[in-house]
């Protein structure tokens, strides 16, 4: 009876082993929807930005930026955030060719886009 219990003990594991039950799937669709959803609602969240909107404002409403720089220039202080808009490259990574630039100009929104960008 031992040894039967045993060697139950011992097989069961490899048995049950192969059992394998997923939840939601390793979907590459939700990856890829993820991603097109995000840069529709920037899209859309950044076409009811307007100029001189307050850089805490502009940040509860898009949340959190891809990236983020700030400049020094000409006794102003310029802050970029970067938000994912576009897609380019399925590489997994989002870069900054694939986001647009919200521009500000002493904590005030001056402009967004590349022509924004450029003129810093």
């Amino acid at each position: 009876m031992k040894k039967s219990l045993l060697v139950i003990a011992a097989a069961l594991p490899l048995l049950l082993s192969g059992c394998v039950v997923s939840v939601g799937g390793d979907d590459d669709n939700n990856w890829h929807s993820d991603w097109h959803e995000t840069a529709r609602e920037n899209r859309d969240k950044i076409s009811n930005l307007e100029t001189g909107m307050s850089l805490q404002n502009v940040k509860r409403k898009m949340g959190v930026a891809e990236y983020n720089e700030l400049y020094q220039k000409d006794g102003a202080e310029y802050q970029v955030l970067f938000y994912r808009t576009r897609h380019v490259t399925s590489d997994g990574i989002t870069t900054k060719d694939e986001c647009t630039a919200l521009v500000f100009k002493n904590g005030s929104l001056f402009g967004f886009g590349d022509k924004a960008y450029q003129e810093l």
